[in-house]
């Protein structure tokens, strides 16, 4: 789910200083923001929240709910599984309800979960119970129904009790089988619809280059490439389908959760390899660090654990409470931190000729986003200090091949939160930070008190140029209709910019004929015409945005605009500036 601040929604008060009033108002703005997640999450393939604070609108919902149980609303949140269904699909109702999980989100609540089962069964803290222990595919459920070993109708998970069909769809897939041998005459499959990160990064640059819209992760491309009108557009689509789970069968796979994945796997299906039996608690919080450990090397998006009690009869008797089985839970990683490798360290030339390392990084999901660039700062970050030399990150420095945690919250630009040295690879080199400029070659200079090394070539290195006049013609700047980054980015590059001054003499060179630039690539008659028309409306703005658009160190929008209520003109400034000499 999408990014917006936890504040926004959760609330502030403490649920134990509430009201009546104020919990049953609570209430009712925490089912109406949740059932619009839902539809957003679910419907949609569009979440407008995070996971995190999905999962925080939830719990915050069961504590007021339990404090207040007489307030419990006929709608309650605690009381729905996914969304309604979308339209243009046929229904489904499914012979079981599809299920959703609770969910646990450090070690405590997952002792906190076996200490409550094994007092449900009335088993002794020491008594053998095995659980099995599997990642949690961040995708779309869907059930598959088979009669006679032949498959008749695939159903998404909908609101729990009723799917959207999509049956045709679902037989594009090449990891759901068509025909089973041996299987049960009846047997519903369940299991989760997925996509690689190799493949969702190549379904975006298809997508990009046909002008559509990227996906923002792999679970939305997954959700919306099954959920086509299409088939023929899903058939296109890189869909894969683990199987985990079942529904309706007119006979038992097995006596054991373990062994009925390992039944799933012999009729034909793909389930997942890191599936492990686990002896209690602690060895499903080891299991559950060694699949962390692997998260972003698996080519695929995880974002927690399921373990599930792995003796089926004492799964029916612990049985279901409304929308969740007892005998199972999921540990969901943090939202916010993920573990990766990094790959290298490139640096960016930004306008003001500073040098900005930039951590390119092994793909993976934080907080709903793919992320594969995080921020290092400066050369002082890197090293494993602040710029006045007091060690961060427990003085720990980043090298290339480092397995590092990046964090990301909100909007926030992902930074490199952490090193883990124990996996740093053999031969590991420190970080030489450049002493010149990566573009032009000119020398990089740092300041004594700037933490910033900036490289000194001024126009003629490129990277400068290039961001000096995308700053130049930005929304705050001179804001040309037409003329943003990339097109700066193409008329640098087939030189007929090289400075902000030579964007007004485009008409008068390249205005006679129009050949030049009609033919190239995006560009037409109307539209040269247009760009030259938006140049010359904008040969005359308010001094405050010119001043901002020089890019002068130190002169952002409220500088500028303060200078210009001060001196009123450009000629008065620079008489100012003159007589100050």
């Amino acid at each position: 789910m999408a990014e917006q601040a936890a504040g926004d929604t959760v609330g502030e008060i403490d649920v134990e200083a509430l009201s009546e009033d104020q919990a049953r108002a609570e209430l009712e703005r925490l089912a109406g923001l949740l059932a619009q997640a839902n539809l957003a999450y679910h419907t949609e393939d569009a979440p407008e929240i995070s996971d995190a604070d999905y999962d925080a609108l939830k719990r915050r919902n069961v504590a007021i709910e339990e404090r207040f149980p007489e307030l419990k609303r006929e709608d309650s949140p605690s009381e729905q599984v996914g969304a309604a269904l979308a339209e243009g699909f046929g229904k489904i109702r499914h012979a079981q309800r599809m299920m959703s999980l609770s969910n646990a989100f450090d070690d405590d609540e997952v002792r906190d979960f076996d200490r409550g089962i094994r007092r449900y069964l009335g088993l002794a803290e020491d008594a053998p119970l095995p659980f099995t222990a599997e990642p949690k595919i961040d995708g779309l459920s869907l059930s598959l129904r088979y009669e006679n070993g032949t498959l008749i109708q695939a159903a998404t998970r909908g609101d729990g009790a009723t799917g959207e069909n999509v049956t045709a769809n679902a037989r594009t897939i090449d990891d759901i089988p068509q025909q089973l041998e041996g299987a049960p005459e009846l047997l519903e499959v369940r299991g989760e619809v997925y996509m690689s990160h190799a493949d969702f990064e190549a379904l975006n640059e298809r997508q990009e280059a046909r002008g559509g819209k990227p996906f923002a992760n792999p679970r939305n491309a997954a959700a919306g490439s099954l959920r086509q009108l299409d088939p023929e557009i899903t058939r296109a689509r890189p869909l894969k389908f683990f199987a985990y789970a079942w529904g309706e069968l007119s006979a038992p796979l097995a006596e054991t959760q373990m062994g009925a994945i390992e039944r799933l796997a012999a009729l034909g299906f793909q389930t997942n390899p890191l599936t492990r039996l686990c002896d209690g608690p602690q060895d499903m919080l080891d299991h559950y660090a060694r699949i962390e450990e692997q998260r972003a090397t698996l080519g695929y998006d995880i974002d927690g654990v399921v373990y599930k009690v792995n003796d089926l009869a004492l799964q029916a008797r612990l049985g279901f409470r409304s929308t969740t089985p007892r005998w199972a839970i999921a540990h969901k990683f943090p939202a916010e931190l993920a573990w990766t490798r990094l790959e290298a360290i490139d640096i960016q030339v930004g306008r003001t000729g500073a040098l900005s390392p930039v951590a390119r990084l092994t793909p993976v999901t934080v907080g709903g986003v793919v992320v594969s660039n995080a921020t290092l700062h400066n050369e002082d970050y890197i090293a494993g200090r602040d710029a006045s030399g007091t060690p961060i990150r427990d003085g720990k420095d980043i090298r290339v091949g480092d397995w590092v945690q990046v964090y990301r919250a909100g909007d926030v630009i992902p930074k490199i939160a952490d090193v883990d040295l124990s996996k740093r690879p053999d031969g590991a080199e420190p970080y030489a930070f450049p002493e010149t400029c990566p573009e032009c070659g000119s020398e990089a200079i740092r300041e004594e008190g700037d933490a910033v090394r900036r490289c000194s070539g001024g126009l003629i290195c490129p990277a400068q140029a290039v961001e000096k006049m995308k700053h130049f013609v930005s929304r705050s700047a001179f804001d040309i209709e037409g003329l943003g980054a990339k097109q700066v980015e193409q008329f640098y590059r087939d030189g007929w910019i090289a400075e902000p001054a030579e964007i007004f003499t485009l008409r008068e060179r390249y205005g006679s004929g129009l050949q030049q630039l009609k033919n190239r690539e995006g560009w037409g008659e109307k539209s040269t015409n247009n760009l030259f028309d938006a140049i010359d409306e904008k040969r005359k703005i308010e001094l405050g945005r010119v001043l901002f658009s020089l890019g002068i160190r130190h002169v952002g929008e409220v500088v500028a605009n303060d200078l210009a209520r001060h001196y009123l003109s450009w000629s008065a400034m620079i008489a100012a500036i003159d007589a100050a000499r």
